[in-house]
C-alpha cells in the first residue's frame, strides 16, 4: 500500500476538479470551498496564506418581463440559491509576473467572478492582495458594445415606476435588517458590495410589470429610508442610475417614493446570453512569452516584451484573453499593479460551456515563440489552437483573437470534458494531450511537433466517476490520473500506448506521523512537483465517519504528498548500482536504480537557465536518503558530478571526482555552479547553519581543526569556496567590462528602472587586492585597466571609503560578506562599533532600507545582479559590451548570484514565505 510522507489538513473541502496548483516558487494553492488556502510544501503545518472569496453583487445587464421568468433559459438562474460563492478554478502565473518577481494567482468563483491576487510580501498579513478584477473589465467592455447586440431603441427602455408597496416572494437579494446596517453606499462605477445574491439570481417584484434582471446593491443609512442604489453603464457607455425600494425584514415596508428604471428592457434570451458571457467557469495562465526587442518593439506603456496571457472560459463557450505584462522592474518596497492589462481578444471556442483550458509552450528558444492552447467543453468537444508570440503582443482587435485551429476532437457520445493536460515532450519530440471525461475515462492524443498533427493513442476507462486531475511527469513518460471515485492511478507511456503501473510504495526517510484518519471519499485534483519527484493531491474526508466533536469541525479535506522518484522508467536491464545494497533496507536494487536515474534527470533539466530553480523535492529526497543510506547519496552525487562537469560515465571515488571538478569550474555554466552550491549547502553541509558556512569559507570565526577529521567534508568545503569564487569573478568581470563600456560611451551613464548598472567598482578592486593569489590573471589585468579609466568617468560613484549607516563612522573593506565600522568614541571613552551586511552583488555596505534575502545562503542584496550572469555557459571576460552596445539592454534579475534561486523580502516566522530549497 502506498503511504504518504507528509500531509496537511484543510478547514474547507474543494468542490470542483483540478482544485490544486503548484507554483514555480514552490507554493501550493488549494481551492477549498469559499477559501483559497496557500501553503508551503516544506512546512505543510507552518504558516499559510489565505484568499477569502467575497460576495459580489450581480451586474445590471437588463430588465425582463415577469412572464419571461418561466422560460427555459432563465429557469437555472431563477432557481439558483447559492448561499455563498465558492472557488471554482485557480491558476498560477509564471515567475516574474508579481511586483516582487513572484507568481500571481488567478481565482474564479461560482459567481463567475475572476480576480488576480499577489503575495503580501510588503503588507505583513496572511491575506493575499487583490490587484485585478478581470470580470469588471469584461463587463465594462461588453456594456460598451451593448453585449454584441444591436442597439436597443429608447422605446424598449422600461420607464414605468416600480411600486414601493409590493412584496417580494423570497427575493434572493433580501437581507436581514442587521445585515443592511453593515452596508455602505458605493457611488463610484460598478457596484461591488458584500451582498447575498449570486450572479445567477434575479429579483422578482410581485406587482411590477417588469423585473430587474440585475439587482443592485442594497444600502441603509441611519435616519433615512432604505433604498437600492444602482450605478451602471448603459449600452452606449453612459452612466445611469436606478433606485428601487428593498423590502425590509420583519414585515416592515419602505416609504413610497416614485422610482424610474432606466435599464433596457430585454428578452429572456438576451438576458441568458449576457449572463453567460459574464459567467466565467475556468481560467489558466499561459507560459511566459518573451520576444526579442529587435523583432518586435515593446508597447509604449511598457518597456518590456515579456508578458503572459490569462485565458478565461465562460458559459457562452467564449474565451477571453487578457494580456498582462511583467513589471518594468521588481521591488520589495513599492506596491504596484501590473504595468499593462489589455483585452486582446475573445474567441468563440465552443458552442457550450468551456470547462477546462490547458497551455503549452513551443519553440521557447526562438525569438518569436509559439503557444498551444487546448480547450474542452460540456458538449464533449476538444479543440487545439496555436498562437504566435508576435501576434499575441500586437493584437488589439478583440473580435479577432490571434489563435488558429489545429485540431478538433469531437466526442460522438457528448460526454463532458472535465480535464485537459497538454505537454510538449522534449525527449520524445512529441506533443502529448490527455483528455479527462465526466464518465471516468480519459483519452491520450499524440501530436507531431513539426507537422503539428494529432492522432489518438487510445482511450482508457480508468475510473468510475468524473476525472478530476491529470498530470504528466518525467517529460511525458508518465501520466497520473485521479477521480471523484477517490482512486489515483499511474500510467507509463510506452510507444503510443499507456500501461498502468503501480505507484512506488517504498520511499526514503521515515513515514509521516500525522494522525489523519483514512476515511477519504473523493480526490479532486493532483499536481506534480517542479522536479517531478513528488506528487500532491487533495482529498475530501467522509464527514460521516469523522468524530463530530473534534475532527469534523476542522478537518474537511487534506493535501497528501507521495514520492514518485522510484517510478519505473525504461532503463537497461543490466544497469546496476555497482555496490552491495544490503545497507538499504526496504528497497530493491531496481528501485534504487530508478531513484538514481530520476534524481539525475531532474538535476539535468535545471541546467537550462530559463527554468525556475526550485529543487525542494530533490533536496528533501537526498536528505531522507542521507539519514539512512549516506553511501547511496554519495553514489548519486558522484555520478551527477561526473556527467555534468567532467562528461564522464565511469564510476570513480568521491575524492577523485571532487578534485577534478574543482579544476573544471571555468568551463562550467553558471547554472551548474548554482546547483552545486545548493547541494553542497543543503545536503552535504546541512548540519551547519548558513552563517557558519559563510564564515568558514572566509576562514573567519570557525576552527578549522574541527573539520580536519573528515577529509570529504573539507573537500566539499573547498569545492564550495572555489565555486562561489568563480561566480564572484564572473560578476566582477562583467561589472568591469560594463564600467569600461560606460567610460568609452559617456552618453549611457544614466540607468533605467529594471536594467542593470555596475555598482561597487571600488569595493571589487579591493576584493581583488585581498584575494590576489586566487584571482585569475585576466581579471587582474582588467582591474589595472579600470584604474586608468577612473579619471574619465564621473557617472559612477567610486568612493572606496564608506560610512556607517548608524553612526557615520568610516567602514573599511575587510570582507565581501560583512563590515565593521571603526566606531565613534562616546563620552565614556568607549568606541561603539556596528556590524553591517554587505550586498552580495556590489559588495557595498547595505542601506537600512528593506533588502532582498536568499533563503539558501542567507546573504543580503541591495543591488540586483545582471541577467547575463545566470545565462553564462562558461567563464569568459569577453562579455560583448562594446561601446556601441547599449548597457540598458541588460536586465537585472532578483536572483541570488551564488545560488540562483529567487530572492525575497524577509518575512516573520508566523507569515508564509516560499522556500525553493
Amino acid at each position: 500500500m502506498v503511504s504518504r510522507f507528509q500531509a496537511a489538513t484543510l478547514v474547507a473541502s474543494p468542490s470542483f476538479p483540478n482544485s490544486i496548483a503548484w507554483s514555480d516558487e514552490n507554493l501550493i494553492a488549494v481551492a477549498s470551498g469559499h477559501l483559497v488556502t496557500i501553503l508551503n510544501p516544506v512546512l505543510p503545518f507552518g504558516p499559510r496564506g489565505l484568499i477569502t472569496v467575497p460576495k459580489s453583487e450581480p451586474y445590471p445587464i437588463g430588465v425582463v418581463k415577469r412572464e419571461d421568468l418561466a422560460s427555459g433559459c432563465l429557469l437555472p438562474i431563477t432557481l439558483s440559491r447559492d448561499p455563498r460563492p465558492y472557488v471554482r478554478s485557480i491558476s498560477w502565473s509564471n515567475l516574474g509576473m508579481a511586483p516582487n518577481s513572484g507568481c500571481l494567482l488567478a481565482v474564479c468563483t461560482t459567481e463567475g467572478r475572476v480576480k488576480v491576487y499577489r503575495p503580501p510580501f510588503c503588507d505583513f498579513c496572511a491575506e493575499w492582495i487583490e490587484v485585478l478584477d478581470i470580470t469588471d473589465r469584461l463587463y465594462n467592455y461588453l456594456s460598451s458594445i451593448s453585449f454584441e447586440e444591436a442597439d436597443i431603441p429608447p422605446s424598449e427602455i422600461s420607464n414605468e415606476p416600480v411600486p414601493t408597496h409590493g412584496c417580494v416572494d423570497n427575493p434572493p437579494d433580501s437581507v436581514s435588517g442587521k445585515e443592511h446596517k453593515r452596508r455602505r453606499v458605493n457611488t463610484s462605477g460598478v457596484s461591488n458590495f458584500d451582498s447575498e445574491p449570486s450572479s445567477d439570481q434575479i429579483s422578482c417584484f410581485k406587482n411590477g410589470k417588469a423585473v430587474n434582471a440585475g439587482p443592485s446593491p442594497s444600502t441603509e443609512v441611519e435616519g433615512q429610508d432604505l433604498h437600492k442604489v444602482l450605478n451602471t453603464k448603459s449600452g452606449r457607455g453612459k452612466s445611469s442610475h436606478q433606485t428601487v425600494p428593498a423590502i425590509k425584514s420583519k414585515g416592515k415596508s419602505a416609504k413610497k417614493i416614485p422610482e424610474v428604471c432606466n435599464l433596457p428592457l430585454i428578452t429572456a434570451d438576451q438576458y441568458a446570453s449576457r449572463n453567460a458571457m459574464l459567467s466565467s467557469l475556468v481560467l489558466a495562465w499561459s507560459p511566459l512569452l518573451k520576444l526579442s526587442p529587435e523583432i518586435c518593439l515593446a508597447p509604449e506603456n511598457n518597456s518590456s516584451n515579456c508578458f503572459s496571457l490569462l485565458a478565461v472560459g465562460a458559459k457562452s463557450g467564449k474565451i477571453s484573453f487578457w494580456r498582462i505584462h511583467a513589471p518594468q522592474y521588481y521591488s520589495i518596497e513599492q506596491i504596484r499593479a501590473p504595468t499593462a492589462v489589455e483585452l486582446t481578444g475573445i474567441l468563440q471556442a465552443h458552442n457550450s460551456w468551456v470547462t477546462t483550458i490547458s497551455w503549452a509552450l513551443l519553440g521557447s528558444d526562438s525569438s518569436n515563440p509559439q503557444v498551444l492552447l487546448a480547450t474542452g467543453s460540456t458538449d464533449g468537444s476538444v479543440r487545439i489552437w496555436i498562437g504566435h508570440g508576435e501576434e499575441l503582443l500586437k493584437s488589439s482587435e478583440v473580435n479577432n483573437a490571434p489563435f488558429y485551429l489545429l485540431k478538433e476532437i469531437i466526442n460522438i457520445y457528448a460526454v463532458p470534458v472535465s480535464m485537459l493536460s497538454l505537454m510538449p515532450s522534449l525527449s520524445l519530440h512529441q506533443i502529448l494531450l490527455a483528455v479527462g471525461k465526466g464518465s471516468g475515462a480519459f483519452e491520450v492524443w499524440i501530436g507531431d511537433k513539426s507537422a503539428k498533427k494529432f492522432h489518438r493513442a487510445g482511450s482508457y476507462g480508468a475510473h468510475d466517476q468524473v476525472v478530476t486531475g491529470l498530470a504528466w511527469a518525467f517529460d511525458g513518460c508518465f501520466l497520473y490520473s485521479c477521480s471523484q471515485d477517490n482512486f489515483v492511478r499511474s500510467w507509463s507511456l510506452i510507444g503510443s500506448s499507456l500501461t498502468e503501473v503501480p505507484i512506488p510504495s517504498s520511499f526514503p526517510g521515515l513515514r509521516s506521523f500525522s494522525d489523519l484518519p483514512d476515511v477519504f471519499i473523493s480526490c479532486l485534483g493532483l499536481v506534480v512537483s517542479p522536479s517531478n519527484l513528488a506528487v500532491a493531491m487533495v482529498r475530501c474526508f467522509d464527514v460521516n465517519q469523522l468524530d463530530h466533536m473534534y475532527e469534523a469541525r476542522l478537518q474537511k479535506a487534506a493535501v497528501e504528498f507521495f514520492w514518485i522518484g522510484g517510478q519505473q522508467k525504461d532503463i537497461l536491464s543490466n544497469t546496476s548500482l555497482g555496490f552491495d545494497i544490503e545497507a538499504f533496507p526496504g528497497f530493491s536494487e531496481k528501485e534504487l536504480v530508478y531513484w538514481n536515474s530520476n534524481i539525475i534527470c531532474s538535476l539535468k533539466q535545471y541546467e537550462q537557465w530559463d527554468k525556475a530553480l526550485v529543487v525542494w523535492d530533490i533536496i528533501a529526497a537526498l536528505l531522507a536518503f542521507k539519514g539512512s543510506a549516506p553511501h547511496y547519496v554519495e553514489h548519486v552525487l558522484v555520478k551527477w558530478l561526473s556527467m555534468s562537469f567532467l562528461d564522464l560515465h565511469m564510476e570513480h571515488s568521491m575524492e577523485k571526482v571532487l578534485l577534478h571538478v574543482c579544476k573544471s569550474f571555468s568551463k562550467a555554466a553558471s547554472r551548474q555552479l548554482h546547483l552545486l552550491n545548493i547541494i553542497g549547502r543543503r545536503v552535504i553541509l546541512s548540519e551547519l547553519k548558513a552563517d557558519e558556512i559563510n564564515s568558514n569559507l572566509l576562514n573567519l570565526g570557525v576552527d578549522e581543526a574541527s573539520f580536519a577529521q573528515d577529509r570529504q567534508f573539507n573537500l566539499w568545503m573547498e569545492l564550495l569556496s572555489s565555486s562561489e569564487r568563480e561566480l564572484r569573478e564572473r560578476l566582477v568581470g562583467f561589472s568591469f567590462s560594463a564600467y569600461r563600456s560606460l567610460t568609452s560611451n559617456s552618453t549611457s551613464c544614466s540607468s533605467k528602472p529594471g536594467h542593470w548598472y555596475p555598482l561597487g567598482i571600488a569595493q571589487m578592486e579591493q576584493w581583488i587586492a585581498h584575494n590576489n593569489c586566487h584571482v585569475s590573471k585576466q581579471l587582474k589585468v582588467m582591474a589595472a585597466e579600470i584604474k586608468t579609466c577612473k579619471s574619465r568617468n564621473y557617472c559612477i560613484e567610486l568612493e572606496a571609503e564608506e560610512q556607517c549607516s548608524y553612526c557615520s563612522a568610516p567602514v573599511p573593506f575587510d570582507s565581501p560578506e560583512f563590515a565593521v565600522c571603526k566606531g565613534l568614541k562616546s563620552n565614556g571613552g568607549f568606541e561603539q562599533k556596528h556590524k553591517l551586511a554587505r550586498c552580495a552583488v556590489s559588495m557595498q555596505v547595505c542601506p537600512t532600507t528593506p533588502l532582498w534575502l536568499c533563503k539558501c545562503c542567507q546573504r543580503w542584496t541591495a543591488n540586483l545582479a545582471p541577467e547575463t550572469l545566470f545565462m553564462m555557459p562558461k567563464y569568459s571576460l569577453d562579455f560583448s559590451l562594446s561601446p556601441e552596445s547599449s548597457l540598458v539592454k541588460v536586465a537585472s534579475k532578483p536572483l541570488c548570484p551564488f545560488c540562483g534561486i529567487l530572492l525575497q523580502r524577509f518575512q516573520p516566522e508566523f507569515l508564509l514565505s516560499a522556500l525553493p530549497v
